[in-house]
């Protein structure tokens, strides 16, 4: 039974309305000062106080201060006649529970006790039951979608019961979803396999990665926009729909959508053709001083400042003043938001953040990564987590005081692997596990999406006989060399360059100042 306090210096006036609390399964105790309330939450355990705050003596804002003091997390509902805007943010400012005004009537009393004692329950219950009710249909749409744009929006759907049910402690349920969700990749890759190689000779199609430039970044310049374009190595939609609220107290959310990442869904493939603005066989063919081919030494995304200008230059917004920066990792992080002040004059300010990419690939060298990222849930926890005292924050804080427009994207998403597919190859075949790329190889055809002539897609060859092989679903690739140990040591690990909603449905935001 919830235990209550409930103080003020006419409590006999109240009798009816603890009638009714204790009516209704809760116990309650009473006391008219808060010298004596602070005596009383230190010898009983109380779920909840509701303190008046005009009271003579030790005023009720003087007694909420001194029982927070005692007991940081005892949730306390202020109760005044007051409606003064200052005692509200008193009040507020020393995280009350709730603020009621006098009269009260009953029912608000019960409704804020449900809402502090019982909230996270209620919601738990009624994504539990949602969920419940919406299984069928989910089931149902899943095997007739026929558009990217239906599968976007399916992939939100279930994300959108993914994050509800992280509330929820039904483990049961949680793995239904799974199930549910490995089903839509599954058929999410066989729609991709039949519709990919058609997208680069088609007029509708969704917006790919080497686009994203021209239609999201590029009007905000030429509505004279000063721009922070953030690229966040990566990021997956269920982490931005989770770090998210962390932006919100500085920025409006002007506009928020998904594109589709090119495949390989891997960094070298897919960033540079989001800053170049052209697939990757073009920016070999018209700028091959700026890529980098798979067996070459050096990083594959060492033009990615020079690739943004060109592209602005072909928008005809080459008179932009254009920075560009790459965090890779902490003393980075802190040494560009040492200098950002210095860049404050930027037409369009870049930043590629590289932690939420690391975080995944530690997941595969460190047991102790492994065991904070061990599924989607925690994941999304660590990177919101990560966010939260991350120097990135302060940026872009910086950023929505300087009135900079956040463009916020990544370039790809990543997927929890967990079955192994054979392939046998040279040994100059690509080294991903997601995605493998040459000539000679030997695979099982119903676990990949095959792309016999990569010049169709958009990819360079370095061999006219090479062709490409991506990954479905949660598969990875493994050479039969060491076979059983490199399933064990990759299995359950994060990784990108293949087929898979995770990987492919990425979001991009737009952000102005508040």
């Amino acid at each position: 039974m919830p235990n209550i306090l409930w103080v003020d210096d006419e409590i006999e006036m109240l009798k009816g309305h603890l009638l009714f609390l204790e009516g209704k399964g809760y116990s309650v105790a009473t006391c008219n000062n808060g010298a004596d309330a602070l005596d009383l939450v230190q010898e009983t355990g109380f779920d909840a106080v509701f303190l008046d705050e005009n009271m003579p003596g030790l005023s009720g804002l003087e007694t909420l201060e001194k029982m927070k003091d005692l007991l940081p997390e005892l949730p306390v509902v202020m109760i005044t006649k007051s409606e003064e805007e200052q005692i509200m943010e008193m009040a507020i400012g020393s995280k009350i529970a709730d603020y009621l005004i006098k009269p009260v009537n009953p029912n608000q009393v019960l409704l804020s006790l449900k809402k502090i004692l019982d909230g996270r329950q209620l919601v738990s219950q009624a994504a539990t039951r949602g969920y419940q009710q919406e299984f069928g249909r989910l089931t149902l749409d899943m095997q007739q979608l026929r558009t990217w744009e239906e599968w976007a929006n399916f992939y939100k759907k279930l994300l959108q019961w993914e994050l509800k049910l992280d509330e929820s402690p039904e483990e049961g349920l949680k793995g239904v979803l799974a199930t549910q969700k490995k089903e839509a990749n599954e058929l999410f890759a066989r729609f991709i396999a039949n519709h990919y190689e058609q997208w680069f000779s088609e007029s509708e199609r969704p917006m790919l990665s080497h686009e994203l430039v021209g239609k999201v970044v590029a009007p905000q310049l030429r509505d004279g926009k000063k721009v922070f374009f953030l690229v966040m190595d990566n990021l997956r939609y269920d982490q931005w729909l989770a770090i998210k609220p962390l932006l919100s107290p500085y920025f409006h959310q002007k506009e928020e959508g998904l594109y589709n990442s090119i495949l390989p869904s891997a960094t070298q493939y897919a960033r540079n053709a989001l800053f170049a603005g052209m697939m990757p066989a073009s920016i070999k063919a018209s700028l091959p001083q700026y890529w980098v081919e798979e067996h070459q030494d050096g990083s594959k995304n060492q033009f990615e400042g020079e690739l943004l200008e060109a592209q602005l230059e072909k928008l005809g917004l080459g008179d932009k003043k254009s920075v560009y920066q790459k965090v890779t990792n902490l003393r980075g992080a802190n040494k560009l938001y040492d200098t950002i002040h210095q860049h404050k004059n930027a037409d369009v300010l870049t930043v590629v953040y590289n932690f939420v990419d690391a975080l995944s690939h530690a997941k595969t060298d460190t047991e102790v990564v492994r065991e904070l990222a061990s599924d989607d849930s925690a994941y999304r926890r660590l990177v919101k987590t990560w966010l939260e005292g991350s120097p990135l924050l302060k940026m872009l804080q910086w950023a929505s005081k300087q009135g900079f427009t956040v463009v916020l994207t990544t370039d790809h998403g990543t997927v929890n692997v967990h079955r192994p597919s054979k392939v046998v190859g040279t040994k100059h075949l690509t080294t991903n596990l997601r995605y493998k790329t040459g000539n000679g190889m030997s695979y099982q055809s119903k676990h990949s999406f095959v792309v016999k002539d990569p010049s169709v897609i958009g990819l360079p060859k370095q061999h006219i006989a090479d062709e490409c092989i991506f990954a479905l679903s949660d598969l990875f690739y493994v050479y039969p060399n060491r076979y059983n140990h490199f399933v064990q040591y990759y299995r359950n690990t994060y990784q990108h360059g293949g087929v898979s909603l995770e990987e492919l449905i990425i979001p991009y935001a737009v952000l102005t100042s508040k």
